[in-house]
């Protein structure tokens, strides 16, 4: 079994809803072990739009790293995600922050997520359930990353 870190974020529609909908649609093939808090965090990328609400999943599953990433499309799809713009307003938004200590890049999938070290909205909850978790490439605890991103002020508990 691999640990696979998994990020949702959602600011269309019953944002809680959307988030407790789609880790219950994850049963069956990636088992949740533990759920940060959920974070209201504002948008990152494309700034004029609503407010977004984050999660980050420590999950156990016998997936291939491309088979999650499937899974996790396919959820999207089935909760309704339209295709947007890049960085635009979303049902629901899955990614995949890391899978065991992985270092991999193709076309569709790359490991750990290569923006993780910049976003506080992953970072933070990334940090609460799994503080000690050392990113493979930069060699630093999700905590150390958290604390040396500081930016708070965009990421609040929910």
């Amino acid at each position: 079994m691999a640990e696979v870190f998994i990020a949702l974020g959602t600011n269309l529609g019953d944002r809680q809803a959307n988030l407790t909908a789609a880790r219950e649609m994850l049963a069956g093939k990636i088992w949740v072990e533990q759920a940060s808090a959920i974070y209201e965090t504002q948008p990152w990328g494309y700034l004029e739009q609503p407010v977004f609400l984050n999660q980050v999943l420590r999950a156990r599953t016998e997936l291939s790293p491309l088979r999650v990433l499937n899974y996790l499309k396919r959820i999207e799809q089935q909760m309704g995600r339209q295709e947007n713009f890049r960085y635009g307003p979303r049902l629901i938004d899955l990614d995949i922050l890391a899978y065991d200590q992985l270092v991999m890049q193709t076309s569709r999938l790359t490991l750990p997520h290569p923006r993780l070290a910049e976003r506080a909205f992953m970072l933070i909850p990334l940090a609460e359930v799994a503080p000690a978790w050392v990113h493979p490439v930069l060699g630093k605890t999700a905590a150390q990353l958290a604390a040396a991103l500081g930016d708070f002020e965009s990421v609040h508990r929910w």
